[in-house]
Order: structure tokens, then C-alpha cells, then sequence
């Protein structure tokens, strides 16, 4: 597809500095650029490519400010990066639809698909699955007994959700991932062996929530695990039995919530972060990567990092400190050299 500059404004609500009818057909890195593409800057650390990038249009924000003369057309927008995204969504949208059974697959008589479905080959839908109208379920889905799926959602090849579970609308899952596999509950016996405790809840998965690749989501032993709406799950995220992601919670690849945990709205978890049993976490809670909590965080808006994890100033001093500890080492052992030549002094008296 084609877009002129003029075009792009007009629905992102931009104003124009250049060539109102330059047109792009594709989109583009900013250092990557070329002509016909379109590019954006949002990160003060790529300004210098503005300057030398062969993209014919560039998303700016509306307080950018040049240093050098610039050669392609820009847009100034409030927020350049939201912008793109959105220009990516309508891209995306453009794309030509899937739709219809494709064969083989398998559709219990009981189940009730909505309109527009399409369904990919091999996959497999149980009985008494219910799913919405205008649903993607791409090839080697399966869909276990009884699974409730909204509008809108769309199921990459190889998605797996076991009985019971729960979908909301305008939801997204990556290939592989599980939703709905028994949580790690087992009881320790007298003879040193573990007895398996039953996994008898489901999993709910509210409106707009996404979850990537090979995430997988624990059905509760009670009750239900619930991912609450607007919750971002990187690939490779684990979320334990019972455990309940406030609304618009996101976390990062390889983070790990053990089960019955609590954590709150607005949360931002980084890059394999830990979370002990049973915890509660607060709202607006910021967790740097490879951090692990261990107790519940009552604060609001706290910004932890480390293992385990204390308040991000805390952490920082007590790094310093951990890096000069050679030097601090050698001081000591200096002090402690002229404390016994004082002390030696005194007893020679």
C-alpha cells in the first residue's frame, strides 16, 4: 500500500515540515532508512541519524528541534512513538484477513464457533468450547473442553489452553504458549514421596491482555489464576497456580511468579525477576531485571532492584560500595597495620 505524507498527518492529526506528497510504501529503522520508507525518532540517542537517514518520511515528536539541516519530510506528532504504532496496527489491519475451516481440523458437534472465525488446519476443539465472533485460531491450536473465548482474539499456531479456561475479548497469544496446565502442587509424604494435589480451577484471561511465545499460565488448584485486563506477558514468562496480574501489568521475558502471589496495577516487572510465594505486591511497582522479591511490597510506585530486591536507591549505594570493596579492603588492613604499631608503641613505654 501507498501513503503520501499528507495522508499520514491527516490521521495521525500531524503537522508537515517538507514535501506534503513524498510517498512511503513500507516502514523503516531510522538508521536503516531508504527512499520510500518511513521511519520514526523517539530516543534522543538515534537524533544523529535524522541527519543522514534515506527514509522519505520521519515521525517526530512536536518539540524536536533541529541542529543540522535535515533533507526528508517530517511529521510532528505529540508522541512519535505511539504514532508509529499506531501506523503499524493499520498496516497490520491492511494485511489480508484469514478466514473460513480449513481441513483437516477437528470442531465438536457442541461447540459454537462465532462469525468470521477462521480456524487453521490441525487444530482441535472440544466439546462444549464456546468462541466469538471474528476469531483467529492459526494451525495446531488446541482448545480444551469447555474453554470460553470473547471477540476478537487471536491464537498463534501451536497455542494450547486446557478446560475450563477463560478468554476475554481483543486477547492475543503467541505460538506455544500453555494456559491452563496444572500448578506445581504436590503434598510431601511419611514415605518421602509427593502426592499430586488435584489442579481443580481454571485460568481467566481478561480483555486486551497479550502473552508471548512459550509463556505458560497455571490453572489455580482453587478458584481461578487470573491475568487482569490490559496485562503484557513477554515469551518465557511462568505464572504460578492462583496467582492474580493486576490491570495493565507488564512483564519481561523469563520473569517467574510463584504461586498465590498478588501483584497490583501498572506494574512493570524487567527481564527475569523472581517472585517468592505468596506475596503481595503494590500498585505501580517497578522491577529492574533479575531481581528477586521475597516479601510483600506495600508501597505504591516503589522501584526496586537486586536479589533480593530493596528500593532502587538503596541498591545503587550499596553497589558503590560493593565495588570499591578491594579498595576499602586495603584501607582496612592499613588501619590495622598502624593500630598495632600504636599499640606495640604504648607497650614498649
Amino acid at each position: 500500500m501507498e501513503f503520501t505524507a499528507q495522508i499520514i498527518a491527516n490521521y495521525l492529526g500531524g503537522t508537515i515540515d517538507g514535501d506534503p506528497d513524498v510517498k512511503v510504501t513500507t516502514v523503516a529503522k531510522i538508521e536503516e532508512g531508504f527512499p520510500g520508507a518511513l521511519s520514526f525518532l523517539a530516543n534522543p540517542k538515534y537524533e544523529p541519524y535524522i541527519y543522514t537517514t534515506k527514509s522519505s518520511i520521519v515521525l517526530v515528536n512536536d518539540d524536536f528541534v533541529a541542529e543540522q539541516p535535515i533533507t526528508t519530510t517530517l511529521i510532528r506528532v505529540k508522541n512519535a512513538y505511539e504514532a508509529f504504532a499506531s501506523l503499524l496496527d493499520l498496516y497490520a489491519q491492511s494485511k489480508q484477513p484469514k478466514s473460513g475451516i480449513e481441513q483437516p481440523s477437528y470442531i465438536h458437534e457442541s461447540a459454537k464457533i462465532g462469525a468470521d472465525a477462521y480456524i487453521g488446519a490441525f487444530s482441535y476443539i472440544a466439546e462444549g468450547v464456546s468462541i466469538g465472533d471474528n476469531v483467529k485460531i492459526y494451525p495446531q491450536v488446541y482448545i480444551g473442553p469447555n474453554v470460553k473465548i470473547g471477540n476478537n482474539v487471536t491464537l498463534y499456531p501451536g497455542v494450547v489452553i486446557y478446560e475450563e479456561c477463560i478468554i476475554g475479548n481483543s486477547c492475543m497469544v503467541h505460538s506455544g504458549a500453555i494456559i491452563g496446565a496444572d500448578g506445581f502442587g504436590f503434598a510431601s509424604g511419611a514415605d518421602t514421596n509427593y502426592k499430586k494435589i488435584p489442579q481443580i480451577g481454571n485460568v481467566i484471561v481478561e480483555d486486551y491482555v497479550e502473552i508471548g511465545a512459550n509463556a505458560t499460565i497455571d490453572r489455580a488448584t482453587m478458584g481461578s489464576t487470573i491475568l487482569r485486563k490490559g496485562v503484557k506477558i513477554d515469551d518465557h514468562v511462568h505464572i504460578a497456580h492462583n496467582v492474580e496480574i493486576g490491570e495493565n501489568t507488564v512483564m519481561a521475558a523469563q520473569t517467574g511468579v510463584a504461586g498465590s502471589t498478588k501483584v497490583g496495577k501498572n506494574c512493570m516487572f524487567g527481564g527475569q525477576v523472581g517472585v517468592s510465594p505468596h506475596v503481595k505486591v503494590a500498585d505501580e511497582v517497578k522491577v529492574g531485571a533479575q531481581s528477586g522479591i521475597s516479601g510483600d511490597i506495600r508501597k505504591p510506585g516503589t522501584i526496586l532492584l537486586g536479589s533480593p530486591a530493596i528500593e532502587i536507591s538503596k541498591e545503587r549505594r550499596s553497589s558503590a560500595v560493593y565495588r570499591n570493596l578491594p579498595e576499602l579492603m586495603k584501607k582496612v588492613s592499613e588501619l590495622e597495620r598502624t593500630v598495632q604499631e600504636l599499640l606495640q608503641k604504648l607497650d614498649n613505654k
